[in-house]
């Protein structure tokens, strides 16, 4: 078994309302904030004992299905606790 982790971040240039949205609310609370991304990071185990096969599966479930390659950009690392 091999832990993934799979980050998932907007490409530059394009619109984050709900990192607009959070740095006004933070704003409201009265903190200095210079910039709010939104980020998804996923944690996927997978059957897979050889890290680079480990990393290719998780490469594969971005493309199919976690990641829209017109907006999005991700990473794939083997978490090491």
């Amino acid at each position: 078994m091999t832990l993934l982790e799979v980050r998932i971040e907007l490409k530059k240039g394009v619109a984050d309302p709900e990192g607009e949205n959070t740095k006004k609310a933070l704003e409201l609370l009265g903190f200095e904030v210079r910039k709010v991304r939104s980020v998804k990071v996923f944690e996927i185990e997978v059957d897979e004992s050889d890290e680079e096969n480990a990393l290719d599966t998780g490469k594969e479930m971005c493309r199919k299905l976690l990641a829209n390659p017109v907006i999005h950009k991700y990473t794939v690392e083997v978490k090491r606790e």
